[in-house]
């Protein structure tokens, strides 16, 4: 006696396919794409929240900028996004505007004003400002992207599996 099951074939060249790593090619590709889509929500956060910015800290939420932090593992199914911008915690956590632990209550910075805008100038000797310790808000730019991103991320991730089950099973 012999039993043949319909489709067995095909259901076992779809799970070699994924040990071979076809699966694990498209879920690399996908996990790049959500990185790319990281990106552009924090930039969307920086922009919504209007968290003060010289342009710098909403590039460096750019791949190609050289202050953007991206890696991906050599796999692919690890991935790495950020900045390199100094002041990307302070301007989503919240900072003092002075150093608390230095003991003094005012700090002078050396420097001009062009209209609204402060330019620091370590060499200018006569004209500054001078700051005082007071805590400023952070904008939350990043917690929020996050926030948004967890949803995005399961959602998109339960389509291609479902997607690669159906085109395979």
């Amino acid at each position: 006696m012999s039993f043949e099951i319909e489709g067995l074939q095909e259901f076992i060249s779809a799970v070699k396919e994924a040990a071979d790593g076809g699966f694990a090619d498209q879920l690399g590709l996908w996990l790049e794409g959500m990185g790319m889509q990281f990106l552009d929500l924090i930039q969307d956060e920086i922009i919504r929240t209007e968290t003060v910015d010289t342009r710098r800290l909403l590039n460096s939420f750019s791949r190609s900028d050289e202050e953007n932090m991206w890696s991906i593992s050599s796999d692919g199914l690890s991935l790495e996004v950020g900045t390199n911008v100094n002041y990307a915690s302070f301007a989503n956590d919240g900072h003092f505007t002075v150093d608390p632990n230095s003991g003094k209550d005012r700090r002078w910075v050396p420097g001009r004003w062009k209209g609204d805008r402060f330019e620091y100038d370590p060499s200018e000797r006569e004209t500054g400002m001078l700051l005082k310790i007071q805590w400023v808000d952070g904008s939350g730019y990043w917690d929020n992207a996050l926030a948004i991103f967890d949803k995005m991320f399961e959602k998109s991730l339960d389509r291609l599996l479902q997607k690669w089950l159906d085109s395979h099973f």
